[in-house]
């Protein structure tokens, strides 16, 4: 059980649940191909179906860790650090990515939007899902909306989500990995037909890397 001290440390974000952190290549939306280091924190609540780190959904799972920690071993992994989950947002980001930031580390991040926006984001990829929407403070904050295709119904759900987007959000439908090779001839005609759309492909499954 948590003590006060801990709960505080939670709560401010001076720790956080640290599932994994790991130094890879971007795979999907915008940044593909660029290296980045991983920081996944547990913690989730939206429960996709489809979800691939389903391990990460109970943050009790996983160990307390302090933001200079976390800071400290992405320092040694180049300059882009990517906050990913879970649902990360359900933490508050504010120290994590000052730190983060004054050392010239930029800060990306990968959320459902299912929560109030915290942290100073150099970039905001906003993947909405269906059980749980965005809040307002991250569809105004997004640089990048990535809708995941599940069935042709999604499509639908791509098109709702980008009328809530501000207007310099990029775009881009990305086969879920399991129905990619049944969804992405519907994709490929579907961004055809309405351009502002991308493809964006989970390559690192391609490459074999994390």
């Amino acid at each position: 059980m948590q003590n006060l001290e801990t709960k505080n440390n939670l709560q401010d974000g001076l720790q956080l649940p640290l599932m994994e952190e790991f130094y890879t290549i971007q795979g999907e939306g915008n940044y593909t191909g660029t290296a980045a280091y991983f920081i996944r924190l547990g913690g989730c609540d939206v429960g996709c179906h489809w979800c691939d780190v389903k391990e990460s959904w109970d943050e009790k799972l996983h160990p307390l860790t302090s933001v200079e920690t976390i800071v400290s071993n992405a320092k040694q992994n180049g300059n882009l650090a990517v906050i990913t989950g879970g649902e990360p947002l359900m933490w508050n980001l504010d120290k994590l990515t000052s730190a983060l930031k004054s050392e010239g580390i930029q800060t990306n991040m990968e959320t459902s939007g299912a929560y109030e926006l915290s942290g100073i984001w150099d970039w905001i990829c906003l993947s909405p899902k269906k059980t749980k929407l965005p809040t307002q403070s991250v569809y105004d904050a997004a640089h990048e909306l990535k809708v995941v295709i599940y069935n042709h119904n999604d499509f639908k759900f791509a098109e709702e989500q980008a009328a809530n987007v501000n207007d310099k959000a990029v775009l881009f439908l990305q086969p879920e990995w399991s129905k990619s090779e049944e969804m992405l001839p519907f994709i490929i005609e579907y961004v055809k037909n309405n351009p502002k759309w991308r493809i964006s492909l989970q390559t690192h499954k391609f490459l074999n890397i994390p």
